[in-house]
C-alpha cells in the first residue's frame, strides 16, 4: 500500500490598478524571467529537466498510456470540479504541466472560453485527449512560462509541479501571468507522498551499506506553501489536503507502475541498490 499525499490549493491573485495586456503573445524577456532551456541561479537543480522531457515523451508514445493514467484522470476531474465551484466565467484560462489534458477534457464552454495548455514534451501535446473547449498546445517549460503579463483568468496545474527545481520561481511565473483578482487552482503531491517505498529503500540501504542515500524525490510539505505563496504574491489562500491509498502486491509493481506514469524519481537510479 502506497499514500499518495496531495496538496490542494487555491489561489487568488489580489486586485490591483493596472491594465492587462492587449494581445496574447510570447516574450523574450519581462520581469527576469529567464527563456525556456535555462536554469534558475537561485535554485539547487534536483531534477533534470531534459530527461523528465524524454521520459515523458516516452509515456506518451506507449500503446496504452490510459492504463496507468488513472490518478492524473482523478486528480483532474476533481480540478475541474473545483473550477466549476467558483461562480464566474474565465475567457483565457492556462493549464500549466498539461500532459495529455487530464483537466480540460472535463471542461466545458459556458465555464472556459478558450484553453491553452503548457508542456515539456511535445508528444504528450500531439496526444491530447478529446475535449469540448476550443485549445492552444504550447511547448515550454513549466519553470519558463512565455506569456505576457496579466494575460490569463484561470491558471491551473495537475502534479506537475513537484517536478521543479526552483518552486518559487514557478510560483512567481504564474502570478505574474495572471490577471488581478485571477485565480490559480492546483493540485501537487505533498510531503508524505510513497512514504513506505521512502522508508523500505532506507532501511534496505542501511542493512546492506550501513548508510543510505536519498532516492524518492523531496515533496514539499503543507506547511511551506502559505510562505511560498506569500513571497510570489497570492492572497485568499484555501490550502487543504487529500490522501489516496493504492495497493500494489510489491516494490516492483510499484516500481512499474511509477515508471508508466514518468512519475519515477530522477534520483531513484543514480546509487545502486540491490534489493532481493
Amino acid at each position: 500500500m502506497q499514500r499518495l499525499g496531495g496538496l490542494w490549493l487555491l489561489w487568488r491573485r489580489p486586485p490591483a490598478a493596472g491594465v492587462a495586456a492587449k494581445d496574447l503573445g510570447l516574450r523574450e524577456v519581462a520581469s527576469g524571467v529567464s527563456p525556456p532551456g535555462s536554469t534558475s541561479p537561485r535554485a539547487l537543480n534536483i531534477f533534470d529537466r531534459d530527461l523528465k522531457r524524454k521520459q515523458k515523451n516516452w509515456a506518451a508514445r506507449q500503446p496504452e498510456p490510459m492504463r496507468f493514467d488513472y490518478l492524473k484522470e482523478e486528480v483532474g476531474s476533481q480540478i475541474a470540479d473545483r473550477v466549476y465551484d467558483i461562480t464566474r466565467n474565465f475567457s483565457l484560462a492556462l493549464d500549466v504541466g498539461c500532459g495529455r489534458g487530464y483537466i480540460a477534457q472535463h471542461l466545458n464552454k459556458e465555464t472556459v472560453g478558450k484553453f491553452f495548455q503548457v508542456d515539456i514534451a511535445e508528444n504528450a501535446l500531439k496526444n491530447t485527449l478529446e475535449m469540448e473547449i476550443p485549445t492552444v498546445s504550447v511547448l515550454a517549460d513549466e519553470e519558463f512560462l512565455p506569456f505576457k503579463e496579466n494575460t490569463f483568468d484561470l491558471v491551473v496545474s495537475s502534479l506537475s509541479l513537484h517536478w521543479v527545481n526552483d518552486l518559487p520561481r514557478a510560483l512567481e511565473q504564474i502570478h505574474y501571468v495572471l490577471k488581478p483578482d485571477g485565480v490559480f487552482i492546483g493540485a501537487m503531491f505533498g510531503g508524505d507522498t510513497l512514504y513506505e517505498l521512502r522508508c523500505s529503500l532506507q532501511l534496505a540501504e542501511t542493512e546492506r551499506e550501513g548508510g543510505f542515500s536519498p532516492h524518492v524525490s523531496p515533496f514539499t510539505a503543507v506547511n511551506d506553501l502559505g510562505h511560498l505563496l506569500g513571497r510570489a504574491g497570492f492572497n485568499t489562500l484555501t490550502v487543504d489536503t487529500d490522501e489516496i491509498q493504492v495497493n500494489y502486491p510489491g516494490m516492483f509493481e510499484l516500481m512499474e507502475d511509477l515508471q508508466e506514469k514518468v512519475q519515477n524519481v530522477d534520483l531513484i537510479l543514480q546509487n545502486k541498490l540491490h534489493i532481493s
